[in-house]
């Protein structure tokens, strides 16, 4: 088994696209969630909220030629994937294209503004907006295909489209490839962009806030008067290297990651299962050779949702007891979707290196449904950990659990 480092990290939601300036946010419990005025337009859409990443827009080194094929979300993946060779010092480096490095990353679904123009050509017959890149920015795989033609990757293309855990199950899949010496180095990660249509896919579920008037008291994970979860968008890579090549070259180590699972529940496609969910992170932690005790600080899924934030805490509760500390950045970002269990690896592993964690926003009264934990709130928690847990859990009854090691040596 090789020891495996994460190198270089890139990520953007609507907190920036650089740690300095998300973690002000964290610091400043800014929550970025807003009313969605565009969205009136859906007469029987009951939430008007969300999370968008304002601003972002393409290079100007990107060409016309490489846009043809990248819609939103896959700009969003391959941007991030360039942030995250910058921070290994790996943007300009042979290796990228030599064989030993692959990608493995997902999104919920591909941009949905190609999906729409299919849907038009299905109800209409017309067929005017439709091209030959069309096809390639609505496909499942996008953000993984145009990451790897982008950066001229000639290593493993692993494809994570797992709705919530797309971004976590590619961490962890690159972390495999890594680990049994398929490659040398991976991308690992996911992305989303924000649409009404996942929005609607939520409030069809009754599983959507609808504090349009005030969308700053939304979500709320863990807490008892929650209404639902609010749709973000963003991405998130990192660069995954084998401990010996990262030595070789010299490069700045963020963490160690030493665990990773993800399993079924077999149950149900929409609700959370406590029983699988308890299991992953008992078999993530086996996998990194660890017991309940030495784990610092667990990142949450804290959706927002009825079923997901008791399920979650329940069997988080189970496994570590009610002295582990606890929060959710959803909080401030809203659900990010494929991004999701990408962007709070990031955060996992930077809230560890520096010590402090950030409360969960909005998280006034815990609902007594949900597990005996040690909830973050308030001004947020100075902690020294060696090792944290970061969970996702996604529709189709997928769960992953992912262990960082700070780096100290």
């Amino acid at each position: 088994m090789r020891r495996v480092v994460v190198t270089g990290i890139g990520g953007i939601s609507a907190l920036g696209s650089n740690w300095a300036d998300t973690e002000a946010g964290l610091r400043a419990s800014l929550n970025t969630i807003r009313y969605m005025p565009e969205w009136e337009i859906y007469g029987e859409l009951n939430t008007k909220l969300g999370g968008p990443v304002d601003g972002f827009e393409p290079p100007a080194h990107w060409t016309r030629k490489q846009l043809r094929s990248m819609g939103r979300v896959s700009q969003l993946a391959v941007r991030a994937a360039e942030l995250a060779l910058d921070d290994a010092g790996l943007r300009d480096s042979p290796v990228v294209q030599s064989g030993v490095m692959g990608v493995a990353c997902g999104s919920s679904i591909g941009s949905t503004a190609d999906i729409k123009d299919f849907a038009q050509m299905l109800i209409s017959g017309a067929s005017e907006r439709l091209n030959a890149n069309s096809y390639v920015r609505m496909m499942p795989h996008t953000t993984t295909a145009n990451v790897g033609i982008f950066l001229g990757l000639k290593g493993r293309l692993i494809p994570t489209s797992s709705a919530c855990t797309s971004g976590s199950q590619g961490i962890g899949f690159a972390y495999e490839s890594v680990r049994y010496g398929h490659q040398a180095l991976m991308l690992g990660g996911g992305a989303d962009e924000l649409c009404p249509s996942e929005a609607m896919a939520f409030d069809m579920l009754y599983a959507t806030s609808r504090r349009n008037a005030e969308p700053k008291r939304s979500p709320r994970p863990y807490d008892r008067d929650r209404d639902g979860l609010v749709v973000g968008e963003g991405s998130c890579m990192l660069v995954l290297e084998e401990l010996g090549h990262a030595r070789a070259r010299g490069a700045k180590i963020h963490a160690e990651i030493v665990g990773f699972a993800t399993n079924s529940d077999g149950t149900h496609v929409t609700r959370p299962e406590e029983e699988t969910m308890r299991v992953v992170m008992e078999l993530a932690l086996a996998s990194a050779s660890l017991k309940p005790q030495d784990v610092g600080y667990v990142n949450g899924h804290g959706t927002a949702t009825e079923h997901g934030d008791i399920a979650e805490t329940r069997a988080t509760s189970a496994v570590f007891g009610a002295r582990m500390p606890l929060s959710s950045q959803k909080s401030y970002l809203g659900h990010t979707m494929g991004a999701c269990g990408a962007l709070e690896a990031w955060f996992s592993i930077e809230m560890m290196n520096r010590g402090w964690f950030a409360p969960t926003l909005n998280l006034e009264n815990v609902d007594s449904r949900c597990g005996e934990l040690d909830y973050i709130v308030g001004d947020g928690r100075t902690l020294s950990v060696e090792h944290v847990m970061s969970n996702n859990f996604a529709f189709g009854g997928v769960n992953t659990s992912l262990v960082f090691k700070r780096w100290d040596q």
